[in-house]
């Protein structure tokens, strides 16, 4: 398919591997234009190389800020507009309730909540020009209920909740609508180290692909704030 200047641009941060990936491919099939962000260009490049007249691919560290404007930079210049925004990209490192790890807290947060914070505040701008601007954030059920020990992720993910709703009120006005998509166990490599579910038992990426579609794609007048994914039955608040 070839671009046109009306197929909306969609962010992805993440987007080399896992859901981000799955994202990306599906977005891409359905004619999005896309803006992929991660570390490992190459192999951004490696998976969406073939697609560089609706693709362009950018280094983003969440530890490095310049990183994030240059990227946002980038992709007006490349496209001229940013219709939606997804916060993936994210860090499981975990981190005991009983654990004086500062280092480790501190990567967390960075990734998991300033890093979507950073780029929330330099998209802004730019989904209200669309009248309709989407920000997905991939949170996770441990930012809605905890079931272990491990208080750094969890309280980021409790943190990525607030920076969803907090984007719902400032943006509503502007036409921007923000969704937090929470997972269960889902089938990469963050959730390997379980054996709580087999893969086949876990949400496929592919299911979340499908999933932010349909937040970016629902209108301002239905908006989903919260969107709880289950893989297998569990009390839910």
């Amino acid at each position: 398919m070839s671009a046109t200047n009306d197929q909306p641009v969609v962010v992805i941060s993440g987007a080399n591997r896992g859901i981000g990936r799955a994202i990306a491919e599906h977005l891409l099939e359905h004619g999005y234009r896309l803006s992929l962000g991660a570390r490992d260009t190459d192999a951004l490049q490696a998976a969406f190389g073939a697609h560089a007249e609706r693709v362009l691919c950018c280094r983003f560290d969440a530890y490095e800020p310049k990183t994030a404007s240059d990227w946002v930079d980038a992709t007006v210049a490349r496209f001229g507009r940013i219709d939606a925004l997804v916060n993936n990209a994210g860090l499981a490192e975990r981190v005991e309730l009983t654990e004086d790890n500062d280092e480790a807290l501190d990567r967390l947060w960075a990734v998991n909540v300033k890093a979507p914070l950073r780029m929330t505040r330099l998209c802004l701008p730019h989904l209200e020009a669309t009248g309709r601007g989407r920000i997905v954030n991939i949170g996770s059920l441990s930012g809605k209920r905890v079931r272990n020990s491990f208080v750094g992720y969890n309280m980021t993910k409790f943190a990525v909740m607030g920076l969803t709703h907090t984007t719902r009120q400032v943006g509503w006005e502007k036409g921007i609508r923000a969704t937090a998509i929470c997972p269960s166990f889902v089938r990469t490599e963050m959730s390997a180290y379980t054996s709580k579910v087999t893969p086949e038992e876990m949400i496929q990426p592919e299911t979340m692909a499908e999933l932010v579609r349909t937040a970016i794609e629902l209108p301002n007048n239905a908006a989903v704030a919260e969107l709880l994914v289950n893989c297998r039955l569990e009390d839910m608040l």
